[in-house]
């Protein structure tokens, strides 16, 4: 896995949704990041670390290749809202004539 910059990580995110536009998938997660780089042992005692920033590290996947990067919501967000809206074009829309069929035929 590799560690990028905000910047480069949104650019190669931009790559990963170009490339399964037509086929394939792009797995995304988010987790808490707190700055820590071992474990936290389960016996004993856990020091007291209180992180200065609230941090999170996004991961990116399309099953062969995977990218993250460690970022400060409040600057990353507007960016990250942007890139996702531009790629949520592909999706399959809704039938609405199906669903309102079952609907009349259920009544």
């Amino acid at each position: 896995m590799v560690l990028l910059e905000n910047d480069s990580f949104l650019t190669e995110l931009t790559r990963l949704f170009q490339k399964c536009r037509n086929s394939g998938s792009v797995v995304i997660t988010l987790k808490k990041y707190d700055g820590r780089t071992k474990p936290i042992p389960k016996k004993g005692q856990a020091d007291s670390f209180e992180p200065a920033d609230n941090k999170c590290l996004i991961r990116a996947s399309d099953g062969k290749k995977k990218i993250s990067t460690v970022v400060s919501l409040s600057s990353f967000n507007h960016a990250y809202s942007n890139l996702l809206r531009a790629h949520m074009d592909g999706l399959k829309k809704k039938d609405k004539k199906s669903k309102s069929k079952k609907t009349k035929a259920t009544q």
